[in-house]
């Protein structure tokens, strides 16, 4: 007789995090920010567990303040994400947001945070994924990739 997967019998893990912009210092289209993990040794959005009961747009809030320490403004809900961690499904939701305040100071989670010219946003984030969501949020925002440029937070 087989035990049962008491992590599948569970449900799905459940995530929130935003694909965080912001207007260019250049005054000509957005950056986006990506986080590096030391943990998993990658550049990604910004993003974590819910906690039980928390509604996903404040928990992708409440991620995006704890990981880059930025306060930001939720807009358009992006394509949910999902995929397996340790055998157990996990489904990330994602907003558009826009920075609005705030400042970076590397932590336990996220080491560095770089903002980024969406083609160099891509080319920086490790996972498709994520590289996806960048094309996502250039679509709900009717802009296209501009060249690759970086500025550090």
């Amino acid at each position: 007789m087989t035990t049962p997967d008491r992590d599948r019998d569970r449900g799905p893990i459940l995530a929130a995090g935003c694909v965080l912009w912001r207007p260019a210092v250049s005054g000509h289209g957005i950056e986006i920010a990506v986080v590096f993990r030391p943990k998993w040794s990658d550049w990604s959005h910004p993003k974590g567990k819910l906690k039980h009961g928390e509604e996903a747009r404040s928990g992708a809030m409440r991620e995006v303040q704890e990981e880059t320490g930025m306060t930001c403004a939720p807009g358009v809900e992006l394509p949910a994400v999902r995929y397996r961690v340790q055998g157990r499904p996990k489904e990330v939701r994602y907003w558009a947001a826009e920075a609005t305040g705030g400042s970076f100071e590397p932590n336990r989670e996220v080491t560095r945070l770089l903002w980024l010219a969406p083609g160099a946003a891509q080319a920086r984030l490790t996972r498709d994924r994520d590289k996806d969501l960048v094309e996502a949020l250039l679509r709900a925002r009717g802009a296209r990739k501009t060249a690759p440029g970086a500025t550090s937070a």
